[in-house]
């Protein structure tokens, strides 16, 4: 074990997320900064393809894409938040054109947990699924 990783923080466990954007710049960055937080990332470029992803890898935290090509953003929140699974995951809005008070509240009340603003602050990202990772592991 090397200094740095010695003196490098513990983190909770790892979260599955999926991200969901037509914006091929926005998964890739997103990507990126969450592996780099330890998590699995799963990513889908087409609101179509999230409902099977969904069941398929079955996320803990969905970030939605407001306006893509084969379903919208809105459209998933509200059935990923009607479903019947207990476990439904924590979902987070991500829009470039839709930013006004009117669609954060319209986010809010499809089901969406949180509503970023493109391009989204990576730190508010991660600080908004660390709860779901439960506590530091113990040394």
């Amino acid at each position: 074990m090397n200094a740095a990783t010695k003196h490098a923080p513990e983190k909770g466990r790892r979260l599955s997320i999926l991200i969901a954007d037509d914006e091929q710049d926005t998964v890739t960055t997103l990507a990126a900064i969450l592996e780099d937080e330890g998590h699995i990332v799963h990513t889908v470029t087409n609101g179509a393809l999230v409902m099977h992803a969904i069941e398929r890898f079955k996320p803990e935290v969905c970030i939605l894409d407001i306006e893509m090509p084969g379903q919208s953003g809105y459209s998933l929140a509200r059935e990923i938040s009607k479903s019947t699974n207990p476990e439904r995951p924590l979902l987070i809005a991500i829009s470039g054109k839709w930013k006004t008070q009117t669609d954060k509240f319209l986010a809010k009340s499809v089901g969406f947990d949180y509503f970023f603003v493109k391009p989204a602050d990576p730190g508010e990202i991660i600080a908004a699924v660390e709860p779901l990772r439960g506590p530091t592991p113990a040394a």
